[in-house]
């Protein structure tokens, strides 16, 4: 006897209501073979993390755990031997004049370079993408203090602003020889030298980079804002920046901990933390106390201290500039 048209109905075409072929599905919906077809093709993205997620384990993890770990021994150096004595060396972190004078000088680095670097490379950037004449040689010139090492940028600045270099020179030759000054030797000006440094290294580098973001926004919307009568910086503020805010965010915290991590090699080339401590930053300061006055214990709790300011400072950026990552 032939079976019913509706169960035939049934039987041969998939839940969903599109047709099938009666082999796939069955009366309780997708078969057993291809339900683990779907399994497993689930599964695959996750195998192909793991790797990753290894590589993150050992390199980057794990010398977290073994800087707070190390942070609570006294360790006079790596092949010496060490005792725990628990959370001391942050009693004496906290105790030296000199870790206070280090964490204003970082305050006053952040709070100096970013809001000088972010907006004035995302200004250039914005200039950039007009496609000026000369653009690409421009661009060119903006990448090049990212493409430089660290000791060439120290022996370009410290051939300016020596006593008697570059700064000093153009003073003296524009009859103002009463405003030259030791720049790096100075307690007034050698932070500032720092902080220099930092924003001549990372504005144009991070100008080309908004500048290839906003790259995306089409001729025809600018065009038409300047129907309207918007002006260029109506047009960078109420166009671009709404285009490319969320990279702005990004552009800011890896700005943020550029240089609140990598400091010390300017400083040592520069300055080496002086005169006294005008120029000494938490990033300096642990280099010093690790590898200058062989103690490993007190620089890693200085580490400890300068990685849960990178927390903070990153949960503040995200909350002033309302990032939602």
């Amino acid at each position: 006897m032939a079976a019913a048209p509706s169960a035939v109905a049934e039987r041969v075409s998939p839940p969903d209501g599109r047709k099938g072929d009666g082999r796939r599905y069955g009366r309780g919906g997708p078969s057993r073979a291809a339900t683990d077809a779907r399994g497993r093709r689930g599964a695959s993205p996750t195998l192909w993390a793991v790797p990753a997620l290894l590589w993150y384990g050992v390199f980057m993890a794990g010398p977290l755990v073994a800087m707070f770990v190390i942070s609570g021994n006294e360790w006079a150096s790596l092949v010496a031997p060490h005792r725990w004595i628990g959370s001391a060396n942050y009693g004496d972190v906290l105790a030296d004049p000199v870790f206070w004078d280090a964490l204003t000088n970082t305050l006053i680095q952040l709070a100096v370079a970013l809001p000088l670097m972010i907006p004035l490379a995302f200004m250039l950037g914005y200039y950039l993408q007009l496609k000026p004449p000369g653009h690409r040689l421009l661009r060119v010139l903006c990448f090049t203090p990212g493409l430089l090492s660290l000791s060439a940028k120290a022996m370009i600045f410290f051939g300016m602003l020596a006593p008697d270099g570059g700064v000093n020179g153009l003073l003296t030759s524009v009859g103002l020889e009463s405003s030259t000054t030791p720049w790096l030797a100075d307690p007034a000006t050698a932070l500032a030298a720092i902080i220099a440094v930092d924003v001549w290294s990372g504005i144009g580098y991070t100008a080309v980079l908004f500048a290839a973001r906003l790259a995306s926004v089409p001729e025809t919307v600018y065009e038409a804002a300047a129907l309207d009568g918007a002006g260029h910086w109506r047009r960078m503020w109420q166009i671009s920046y709404p285009v490319c805010k969320d990279f702005f965010g990004v552009a800011t915290m890896l700005q943020f901990l550029w240089t609140l991590f990598n400091s010390a090699a300017t400083v040592l080339m520069l300055t080496q933390g002086g005169p006294g401590t005008a120029s000494t930053t938490l990033s300096f300061l642990m280099y010093q106390k690790a590898f200058l006055q062989q103690n490993i214990g007190y620089s890693q709790a200085v580490g400890t201290l300068l990685f849960v300011l990178g927390l903070l400072g990153m949960v503040v950026i995200r909350r002033l500039l309302r990032q939602n990552y």
